[in-house]
């Protein structure tokens, strides 16, 4: 099939598309959402942080890429979306995507939902309406073996906003979801926090994967605290990127050599 990817910027959706294109459906453009700041926006749908890296998404993978800003909120809190309501941030999506089937046939959506039935049920409801199939690669697996298959496929990931408890912005912000793994695994034992960080803990920016041809590189940025004050047990902060480019990818021969 003919999928478009919804992509935030991080590893879930980059994941989902990977999988979704190694399954042997052809990717012919990328879906995103973004808000009409720079920076972190309260959304119960879509990670906001590291928004400014999705144009580079597009050319490092020589995709179309389609987007449109957040208009609605969250109005709809239920867990079921039935019922379509003006003005919620769920029919920005069906109006992104049904704007995109009038330039490119498609027939599937790729998402990178995990145990979020929230998020899940609406992206469904709007597949439904649009009259295309819904594929969630990732639905229903344990995170932390997830995890492991996602730095095993050489997805490149670092931590671009933290927000739980045993996360600290001056320690974690900035690291690869593989330096990170073994202490995930621990701070889920100890506090009970998502692997994956599905749960809000943390949020991710991915700089490479098998679909890129080319690889995103943060030249520089700044640490951003996010409120007024820094909750002494589970400060939250993000990654501001102010510029970024792209490079050239490494490719090793046969003999281990670069090329």
């Amino acid at each position: 099939m003919r999928f478009i990817a919804l992509v935030s910027g991080g590893k879930d959706s980059c994941y989902a598309m990977h999988l979704t294109a190694l399954d042997g459906n052809e990717l012919v453009g990328l879906a995103n959402l973004k808000p009409e700041q720079s920076g972190e926006t309260d959304s119960y749908m879509y990670q906001t942080v590291g928004q400014d890296a999705i144009d580079l998404y597009s050319e490092a993978m020589e995709v179309p890429l389609f987007q449109r800003t957040i208009k609605g909120r969250p109005l709809n809190q239920e867990m079921e979306y039935e019922n379509c309501v003006d003005g919620d941030e769920v029919e920005d999506l069906y109006e992104l995507l049904a704007d995109i089937k009038k330039s490119v046939s498609y027939e599937a959506v790729s998402c990178g939902a995990i145990h979020s039935n929230y998020q899940r049920v609406r992206a469904e409801n709007v597949c439904e309406r649009l009259g295309v199939k819904l594929l969630s690669p990732l639905w229903g697996r344990e995170q932390g073996s997830l995890l492991k298959e996602m730095i095993d496929s050489k997805i490149e990931a670092i931590l671009i906003k933290v927000a739980a408890m045993g996360l600290d912005p001056s320690k974690h912000l900035g690291k690869t979801i593989a330096q990170m793994y073994d202490e995930l695994c621990v701070l889920r034992d100890k506090f009970g926090i998502n692997v994956c960080g599905e749960g809000g803990e943390y949020e991710t920016l991915t700089l490479d994967c098998p679909l890129f041809k080319k690889r995103i590189i943060i030249d520089q940025q700044e640490i951003v605290q996010h409120g007024h004050t820094m909750d002494e047990f589970a400060p939250v902060a993000y990654i501001q990127p102010i510029k970024m480019s792209l490079n050239e990818k490494i490719i090793k021969n046969g003999n281990g050599k670069a090329s």
